[in-house]
């Protein structure tokens, strides 16, 4: 594979709208999931990852049109209407009211209004793998000759279509969500926008990169909304991602993993980086700062393990005190000061999906 660079494109969560507001937010420890009053079916009280300062009637627009408008502001219009960029769209539903008209319609409206792109944006819809997946197909088309960069953007807005489904499911936690500690109860949704940049050569307009060394995919197959009780999706996707990145086991620093805060999810886990030989490995899950956020989930994590990698700092696993899986795991309890150079992410989904990727700071 060429070599390739990921850059910060742009970021917006509960926590702030900028890479510097989301660095103090993550080393203050603090949380952007909140109780949101009458957000369930029935008027119930749900802790959601919501962005407050979101004023029009269309979330999935306005987050949007904010992240174009940030990726302008961060990186100068001309990067993004070149003939040898392509933007990739993560997002698991879009525009969800324009239902039943397409939901990514408006999608490809804003960015062409905003960016002005020569090419087609693709639009990449796979659960809740669709971010790590989308930077991995942004690897594979700048493989060829075609494109120099790539804009990945992650991308999802709360609802109450997203909400009820997932209350309809008894996923839902009524507590903020605790990651693979013994007391979780489940998933809190989230909303977010992010943007990554994965280029042949380092953008000039960003002051930090770091490289993508390689990432596969693999399903399971196991059930719609439940993972292999053995972990083999997510084995299997991070056995090939190593061997693609030329990268061991004992390499790794650091893992940002899916935790999700469910029984099955955060089992499955366990028991695959068992398996994988990386339990000593510290390891986090962003969910407790931002909720599930679904198709924006694997790029916003991505962003903040890249803050992780820029600071060497490794931030506490929120919601975790004490180990709930059958294969205790090395969870952040504190935030570290410790040298991150190399980074495994993974992501998981409804539908059988794994996937993962490695970054590195190492040239």
């Amino acid at each position: 594979m060429k070599q390739l660079f990921v850059t910060y494109g742009g970021m917006i969560t509960p926590l702030g709208s900028t890479i510097d507001a989301h660095t103090r937010a993550l080393k203050n420890g603090q949380s952007g999931v909140t109780v949101v009053e009458n957000s369930g079916f029935n008027q119930e009280n749900w802790p959601l990852g919501k962005i407050t300062t979101l004023h029009t009637e269309n979330r999935y627009q306005e987050l949007l049109s904010n992240l174009c408008d940030a990726l302008i502001q961060n990186h100068g219009a001309p990067l993004f209407a070149s003939s040898k960029t392509l933007i990739i769209v993560s997002s698991t539903k879009a525009d969800i009211d324009a239902l039943p008209n397409d939901t990514f319609a408006s999608t490809r409206s804003i960015i062409e209004t905003k960016l002005a792109p020569k090419n087609k944006p693709i639009i990449i819809s796979n659960a809740c793998i669709s971010g790590v997946i989308a930077i991995n197909t942004a690897a594979d088309y700048l493989s060829t000759d075609e494109y120099d960069q790539c804009v990945v953007m992650g991308i999802d807005a709360l609802s109450d279509f997203v909400v009820f489904g997932f209350q309809s499911l008894f996923a839902l936690s009524d507590v903020p969500s605790q990651p693979f500690d013994k007391n979780r109860k489940g998933i809190c949704i989230g909303e977010a926008a992010g943007a990554v940049i994965v280029s042949k050569a380092p953008i000039a307009t960003s002051a930090f990169s770091v490289r993508y060394l390689g990432g596969s995919s693999s399903n399971d197959a196991n059930h719609i909304s439940g993972p292999s009780r053995t972990g083999e999706g997510l084995f299997r996707s991070v056995t090939n991602t190593f061997k693609r990145s030329g990268i061991s086991p004992d390499q790794i620093d650091y893992i940002s993993a899916h935790g999700t805060g469910t029984l099955y999810n955060d089992e499955m886990e366990s028991i695959a980086f068992d398996r994988l030989q990386l339990t000593a490995v510290p390891l986090n899950s962003w969910k407790g700062y931002f909720g599930h956020t679904l198709g924006a989930a694997g790029i916003i994590e991505v962003l903040a393990s890249m803050i992780t990698m820029e600071n060497d700092l490794l931030f506490k696993s929120i919601g975790f005190e004490e180990t709930g899986t059958s294969c205790p795991l090395n969870v952040i309890k504190e935030n570290t000061a410790q040298k991150v150079n190399t980074v495994l992410k993974t992501a998981s989904g409804f539908g059988g999906g794994n996937a993962s990727l490695i970054l590195s700071k190492e040239v």
